[in-house]
């Protein structure tokens, strides 16, 4: 098969699948993942795809406008499997005696199903449901940050709450938000975004959960700059673009696999 054939059907799998994975395409046409990846590089050049760390993925659109919060029975789904790779590599990061704030984003609720239930350790969080789901767990001592209860949220991101945290030091302060890029976190309100900022700033270390849908979008309000960020962690559909910049301003890039997640437990020199 010539190069230009190979390419060809190369994008109409991408067009069928939403995305192509190099070690699977390199299995397809018996070429090493080198030579792959060689093809899509000259692909994205050519504005045909965007390259990932795992793959490609189509060419879309970054979404631009404001993005309303999403209600608590979409947002604690059951995760997509690179978002729960990413929950899974984050809870392995909390050591014994830990003190750690969890937030009420849809990826953080995915965190609860992998923390540790042998080693002793505290929770601070502004969601009420992830209050309530770890409120009983052996070994967790948990702490609910107040404010003003909203309908259409169960997060808690007001004064009082921004006050609260102020109170606190966390050992590791879980982070996300509706855009991650070059110039930092990003959200939808002010509020939420000086909520994040707050907790960063009380955090000894500070973890972004960045799964890739969320890479090169910039949202309303920026909470916290790329050098607060004291490790990130994606997936395998990361642009490649967007982490070499996130590495050049020495940001730690580490990536959860959907099925098989390293366990963080020995991470103390990242």
């Amino acid at each position: 098969m010539l190069a230009e054939e190979r390419r060809q059907h190369i994008l109409e799998l991408l067009d069928k699948d939403r995305r192509v994975v190099a070690k699977d395409l390199a299995a397809l046409f018996q070429l090493s993942i080198d030579s792959i990846r060689r093809d899509l590089t000259i692909m994205e050049d050519q504005g045909l795809l965007q390259k990932t760390y795992g793959g490609a993925i189509p060419l879309t659109p970054l979404p631009k406008v404001r993005k309303l919060a999403q209600p608590p029975s979409t947002r604690y789904g059951n995760g997509a499997p690179h978002q729960n790779g990413i929950s899974k590599l984050a809870a392995s990061y909390i050591q014994e005696n830990d003190t750690v704030f969890i937030g009420g984003a849809g990826i953080h609720y995915g965190m609860l199903k992998y923390l540790p239930d042998d080693i002793p350790f505290t929770v601070v969080t502004n969601s009420l449901a992830i209050a309530e789901s770890i409120r009983n767990r052996p070994h967790v001592e948990a702490y609910l940050v107040g404010g003003k209860l909203r309908p259409s949220s169960d997060n808690l991101i007001d004064t009082i709450a921004f006050e609260m945290i102020g109170r606190f030091n966390f050992d590791i302060g879980f982070v996300t938000g509706g855009g991650i890029s070059v110039c930092g976190v990003s959200t939808a309100t002010p509020e939420g975004a000086a909520f994040t900022r707050a907790v960063a700033e009380a955090s000894r270390r500070t973890i972004c959960l960045a799964p890739h849908e969320k890479i090169g979008v910039k949202m309303f309000a920026t909470s916290i700059p790329l050098h607060q960020i004291g490790l990130m962690i994606t997936d395998q559909g990361a642009p490649e673009k967007a982490i070499r910049e996130f590495e050049s301003r020495n940001v730690k890039v580490i990536f959860a696999d959907e099925e098989h997640s390293n366990e963080g437990a020995n991470h103390e020199s990242d």
